[in-house]
């Protein structure tokens, strides 16, 4: 048995720093509190939880220092901290901050803006109050309508469209066809954020996925971009598992499986995926 591991498994480098600089708050500062989860990884939010840092929804509960997340925050969220003059410490990803100023660049432009993204998710929701009204947070293809009728409505000729950092690529790009065809008549311009780690993560895991025999994709189900590696990986690989830790790991699935392909989320610990692979060895010698 073989087992083929991806290069790019693991922490991104927004993750790496996030949680980094996450634990040296929590060494350094009395109390410290973070908005949300600093990563979605459970493994991860229980660590840092043991070393003392508060995870709170409402910003009315700090009473300390106060660490944004890698996904980001809302504008009106940084504008009520800074009335309130809470410290904070700003772990937003670096890629995520730079889809904010995009898209506020736009905004001062009036271009409507569409962001293809994951609704609800945490980054999407933060990047969308940068772009201001005049926007549409797009999901699926069958938002496309709406999105047309939202800029008829706005009757601006200037379109920008842009996406979530960890939006499946190949994904966006199948969008981005249809929405041309919809706004043939519109000035558009398309800057495709999705992060470099993302796609490469992505591109990776079809290599693997298509000269395995399972692939095992790791990482918290709550984390945007592991869900889309589940996604990619399904397409290519008749037989693809998706756990969380070694303990979701039913050693079973594997039997009679010659190859098997294991990637990981930007937010899975690389600990996660070391265990998974000690576990595989000692059900049976496997080569790596």
């Amino acid at each position: 048995m073989e087992i083929i591991l991806g290069k790019t498994a693991g922490f991104c480098y927004g993750v790496r720093n996030a949680v980094e600089e996450s634990k040296k708050s929590a060494e350094t500062d009395e109390e410290v509190y973070c908005l949300g989860e600093i990563v979605h990884n459970k493994s991860v939010i229980d660590e840092l939880r043991k070393m003392g840092i508060k995870f709170i929804d409402d910003i009315n509960d700090v009473k300390g220092k106060l660490i944004i997340r890698a996904h980001g925050i809302s504008k009106d969220l940084y504008e009520k901290l800074n009335e309130r003059k809470i410290e904070i410490k700003d772990l937003t990803c670096p890629n995520v901050l730079k889809t904010h100023k995009v898209a506020e660049e736009y905004s001062k432009k009036n271009y409507f803006i569409i962001l293809i993204g994951i609704k609800n998710h945490p980054e999407a929701i933060g990047t969308l109050s940068f772009c201001g009204k005049n926007s549409y947070l797009l999901q699926e293809k069958e938002d496309i309508a709406d999105a047309v009728y939202a800029i008829n409505k706005s009757k601006l000729k200037n379109i920008l469209v842009m996406a979530q950092t960890t939006y499946n690529s190949k994904k966006f790009d199948d969008i981005l066809k249809d929405i041309k065809n919809e706004l043939k008549d519109k000035n558009l311009e398309v800057r495709k954020t999705i992060c470099e780690a993302t796609e490469v993560r992505q591109k990776e895991t079809i290599e693997i996925a298509q000269k395995v025999d399972i692939m095992i994709i790791v990482g918290d189900k709550k984390s945007s971009n592991t869900n889309k590696l589940y996604d990619i990986s399904n397409s290519y690989c008749k037989k693809t598992l998706f756990i969380q830790n070694e303990s979701e790991l039913n050693i079973d699935d594997l039997q009679n499986e010659n190859k098997i392909g294991i990637m990981a989320g930007a937010s899975t610990p690389k600990e996660d995926i070391e265990k998974i692979i000690m576990k595989i060895r000692r059900s049976e010698k496997c080569s790596v």
